[in-house]
């Protein structure tokens, strides 16, 4: 392991719970998230990490549903051939390059899809928010300084993934 801490992080008031490095911020001590979603940034690296809990999809079939979600989630940001995404509201010139994951936990007795995404920079766009805050360019991996891999967080994340109020879910 890396020089990288991290520890269990309560999600959704404690209700939930799931294990990742402390080096990512809770947006929601910054600005606004929408109650159905736990956001967590690295600002040094403008990788993030999003829990979300939606309404369960009936019509979607387990076994494509992670590829399904992902193909909602590159509509949704206009991202052009599933590879480039644009940060918050800007335009398709200052897309990055970022490696996306994407697990579905379905949990189906309480109606609810949890969708857990891990968003990892390879190229960052000079015209894109996130160069001044990272620079442009190629973004360096996260083991070269030091720190758990994209991939390794996310697996972290997913396999720590523990329900510990199921009353959150109305059951």
């Amino acid at each position: 392991m890396s020089g990288d801490f991290y520890s269990e992080r309560p999600l959704f008031g404690g209700a939930i719970s799931s294990t990742f490095p402390l080096r990512f911020q809770d947006v929601s001590d910054i600005r606004q998230v929408p109650d159905h979603q736990e956001v967590f940034v690295d600002p040094a690296r403008d990788e993030s990490l999003i829990f979300e809990l939606l309404d369960l999809k009936h019509d979607v079939g387990d076994n494509g549903s992670a590829t399904w979600f992902l193909q909602d989630l590159a509509t949704e940001q206009d991202a052009e051939g599933c590879t480039a995404i644009s940060k918050g509201r800007q335009g398709r010139e200052a897309q990055n390059l970022l490696t996306v994951y994407l697990a579905n936990l379905r949990l189906k007795a309480v109606g609810t899809d949890v969708l857990i995404v891990a968003h990892e920079p390879i190229l960052i766009n000079p015209l894109s928010e996130s160069a001044t805050a990272v620079g442009a360019g190629l973004a360096v991996p996260a083991a070269q300084s030091g720190c758990m891999a994209m991939g390794e967080v996310f697996k972290l994340a997913v396999s720590s993934f523990k329900v510990n109020d199921w009353s959150l879910f109305g059951a």
